[in-house]
């Protein structure tokens, strides 16, 4: 069979109402003899779509298609295909410095006599506004208007950038901010489960697939699009066309059977889900679900199941379509054209979901939902569930089995102690989405209210939903009021205490914590909670599900377990019991019948219009910037103008030694700028007031702040430093703390290469590019771990950094690493993927030992980008 006669054996039409639809039928592979596709996961027969539409001979041959066809052979064999996504979605704190990537690039375009236009998304793109609110108010009425107010304020040289961006690119809508959060946007309204678009005259459908700048991407493989987050630099290639290069990922089957009990709610059950799946292993993996366990979970379970993918490591975590999706399109005010579609594509490409044993999985796990009990996450991992009743038992595993100490707040009458919650935050779209959890929320609030009970005067509340709609039926469902007069009052529609934008607590408060010395905790209806993440004063982070954040807000402590002791007392001096006030499964059910598709339709009909503040903002014209030089929030990046890496590194010293689980958080912090870093002096030097500080994640528009703030964790331990908490290192041979910036600009004074030496997981979290580009601008030529979180190693490699692992059984330990090392990698004349590279070690006594690495760079893509010195000039040659 000739190239490409595949291709057109498969094109088939599909005619659905008065329209026809040109597709390339899976079912008609089968009737060319590939019997085998019948009995491929859901997730490959997408992927598997998606390589044989886009077979050109060129970027994507049959030799792709037949590998996934093989699948049960080709997971194992680490073979590449070249994944060419319908479209893509960014937030702000990713998306800004992706448009100034974008930017930049032109520039460079220009810069070489060619068109700048020629940079222009090829893919559909949506920035959503949603990472820039903080809560700087809370409990009070006012709460929303004047944070938001704040929030224009302190970000509108970013948000005129964006206004620039909209008219400067085709392809590319923003979401203004106050509308929600991306991931719970895109699930309500942007995702489609089955694409359809014009091409040459002739109505084409496929299935709705996306990569996005964000890891939580992946909640929309609840509602049967497939996607996951990339960085950034990743994104950007994207959305210009380049394909998304990767592995042919092993799929990891999860049969539900069962269903939830009483009180149980997604959130207990995906914090049990994420544990289940951290032991099994399924980093760069794809999930699905199955089993008739998911007759009793709704659509928005699912996507919270989606959701918290990356905390378990999956690639993504898929459901097929099935009845539950088209009831949920329905009603969120999807067309009915468009729904009848997503089903008559679904059943005539075999993606509508089965149960049954014939589908085959990579390996397999159950769980049986009658097992699920109520849980939180924490103190400091997603994965590391506790059940309700063992939390006291939790704190004293933290303080170290120590007696709980106590302090006085200021002018108050109460004392502090550890474990004490100073946060308590109805937030993110994990939980926000559902509104099953949402309601369990305001009844619990109600039936508290009711009973005499109030939040404790120490806990700083908040609710910031992930879309408008949210707010509409609480009002509607009348259980706003009560939630208000609990202190959840609105404080903006976005991501807040999820990502750290939890504002400051009351001097007082923070007054008392570090007096104290005191363990305090948060508990909010998140999905992370490393260390340093939530607010640099709390060191106990707990994840649990809305009406648990209320429950903890209530009782004011962790030191307690509400299973069996009283939440408070009622004004008679009863006591009252978390069971008196849970929710029955019946009042959530009827609460949840108050969510109707008017509310969907309306909410989302001005969706990119944005406010009067908004659209006053000046836009700007012309093809390319104009980079203002004064700009703290804007700045045009190198990474065009880097070299390419040489054929060797010799002579390069250690600038972290670091342990187990490092995320893109400790490595690149997206919270609040300390006066005395090196971002926070950079910001005074360029007279800024530390009022004005904002957050690294705002600023990630500027490369001068972003690279000072590269490994700045208030959280981060450098091994090469002992005990030391924080962004710090010292030269080799040198007893002397430093930020680890400053000791990168002295290494690159004397042209010294630098690497970085890590432990297992490294760059876990969230799909943070900057985690990335700082690595490279401080010099950084190599990180070496025993191995790494998919995203992150990804990044580096689009940044011309090189991912090294350690063989197993050799770590830093066993060669005795202390920092004073100098370190030599040797056999990169020809770079290609998993290849071996030789590491010399030069020990400060003289001794030397020779070790093989393996070079993570995984695919032949990834190997052109980092010979490239980065996609970005990677792309700049193929377009100028």
């Amino acid at each position: 069979m000739s190239q490409g006669q595949l291709k057109q054996l498969c094109e088939q039409e599909l005619r659905v109402g008065d329209k026809t639809y040109r597709y390339y039928s899976l079912k008609a592979l089968e009737e060319q003899g590939y019997d085998k596709v019948a009995n491929l996961p859901t997730s490959i027969k997408i992927l598997l779509e998606n390589q044989l539409r886009h077979c050109d001979g060129k970027i994507i041959d049959d030799l792709h298609v037949k590998a996934l066809i093989e699948w049960r052979e080709t997971q194992y064999q680490s073979q590449e295909i070249m994944f060419m996504p319908a479209r893509v979605l960014m937030q702000d704190f990713t998306g800004v410095p992706a448009v100034v990537d974008l930017a930049a690039m032109r520039d460079a375009v220009a810069d070489r006599g060619g068109d700048p236009s020629s940079i222009n998304p090829v893919n559909p793109v949506d920035l959503v506004i949603d990472h820039s609110v903080m809560v700087d108010r809370f409990a009070v009425d006012s709460a929303y208007r004047d944070n938001v107010k704040m929030e224009m304020q302190r970000n509108r040289e970013r948000y005129q950038f964006l206004r620039w961006g909209q008219k400067a690119f085709n392809n590319f809508r923003v979401v203004p901010p106050g509308t929600g959060i991306c991931h719970q946007v895109n699930l309500e309204y942007l995702a489609r489960s089955v694409w359809s678009d014009e091409q040459d005259g002739v109505l084409h459908a496929y299935p709705d697939t996306l990569v996005g700048t964000d890891s939580h991407t992946t909640m929309i493989n609840g509602l049967a699009v497939l996607g996951w987050g990339v960085g950034g630099i990743e994104a950007e290639a994207a959305m210009l066309g380049q394909p998304i290069s990767m592995n042919i990922p092993e799929v990891v089957g999860f049969k539900l059977t069962g269903q939830l009990q009483e009180g149980i709610t997604a959130t207990d059950l995906v914090l049990t889900v994420t544990q289940m799946l951290r032991q099994h292993g399924v980093v760069s993996k794809f999930v699905e679900f199955f089993g008739p366990g998911l007759e009793s979970l709704s659509l928005a379970d699912r996507a919270t199941l989606a959701n918290m993918s990356p905390e378990y490591g999956a690639t993504c975590t898929f459901f097929s379509v099935d009845r539950k999706t088209l009831d949920y399109l329905e009603l969120t005010g999807r067309s009915r054209e468009s729904i009848e579609l997503v089903e008559a594509y679904a059943q005539a490409q075999g993606l509508w979901r089965r149960d049954d044993d014939g589908v085959s999985y990579s390996s397999s796990l159950e769980l049986n939902l009658d097992e699920v009990v109520p849980s939180l996450a924490g103190p400091k991992r997603p994965q590391d569930r506790v059940p309700l009743s063992e939390m006291p038992q939790a704190l004293q595993h933290q303080l170290n089995g120590e007696l709980i100490r106590q302090t006085h707040v200021g002018e108050e009458s109460y004392n502090l102690k550890d474990g004490d919650v100073v946060i308590a935050a109805i937030t993110s779209c994990t939980n926000t989405s559902n509104p099953a959890v949402m309601m369990a929320a305001g009844l619990l609030a109600q039936k508290a209210v009711a009973r005499g009970l109030s939040r404790k005067p120490w806990v700083k509340s908040s609710l910031a939903p992930g879309s408008k709609v949210v707010s509409r039926y609480l009002d509607q469902a009348g259980l706003q009021d009560s939630l208000d007069r609990l202190g959840f009052n609105l404080v903006g529609y976005g991501c807040t205490t999820c990502i750290g934008n939890s504002g400051p607590l009351p001097d007082a408060i923070e007054e008392a914590i570090d007096r104290g010395n005191l363990t305090v905790a948060s508990v909010l209806s998140g999905n992370r909670n490393f260390e340093g993440r939530i607010h640099a004063k709390v060191r106990a982070n707990w994840l649990a599900s809305p009406p648990l954040v209320v429950a903890f807000a209530l009782a004011g402590t962790t030191n307690i377990d509400l299973s069996r002791e009283p939440i408070g007392s009622d004004a008679s001096g009863n006591e009252i019991f978390l069971r008196d006030i849970w929710p029955s499964s019946e009042e959530i059910g009827n609460a949840v019948q108050k969510v109707q598709r008017e509310m969907f339709i309306q909410n989302y009909a001005e969706v990119f219009e944005g406010d009067e503040e908004w659209n006053s903002l000046p836009a700007g014209e012309g093809k390319t910037y104009n980079w203002d030089d004064q700009s703290t929030y804007i700045q045009k990046p190198p990474f065009c103008d880097l070299e390419a890496p040489g054929n060797a590194v010799r002579g390069a010293r250690i600038l972290l030694l670091l342990g187990d689980s490092v995320t893109t958080d400790h490595i690149s912090p997206a919270g609040s700028i300390a006066e005395q870093s090196p971002a926070g002096q950079y910001l005074v030097n360029h007279g800024i007031d530390r009022a004005e500080f904002n957050s690294y994640g705002s600023r990630r528009g500027n490369h001068e702040v972003m690279m000072r703030g590269t490994f700045a964790n208030i959280r981060i331990r450098n091994e090469m430093l002992g005990g030391i908490e924080g962004g710090y290192t010292r030269l080799a041979d040198a007893n002397d703390a430093m930020a680890v910036y400053d000791a990168a600009m002295k290494y690159q004074k004397s042209n010294t290469p630098l690497v970085v030496v890590a432990g297992k997981e490294y760059g876990t979290g969230s799909s943070r590019d900057w985690a990335a580009k700082g690595s490279r601008l401080l010099g950084i030529k190599a990180v070496i771990a025993e191995s790494f979180e998919r995203i992150h190693r990804s990044n580096l490699a689009g940044m011309g950094v090189l991912p090294l692992q350690f063989p197993d059984g050799v770590t830093r330990k066993t060669l005795k690493l202390s920092g004073d090392e100098k370190i030599d990698l040797t056999g990169l004349e020809t770079v290609h993927p998993g290849m071996e590279v030789g590491m010399t070690i030069h020990y400060p006594d003289g001794a030397m030992e020779i070790c093989k690495l393996r070079c993570r760079l995984d695919t032949a893509l990834e190997v052109a980008y980092y010979t490239s010195s980065g996609i970005m000039p990677y792309v700049v040659d193929k377009l100028s």
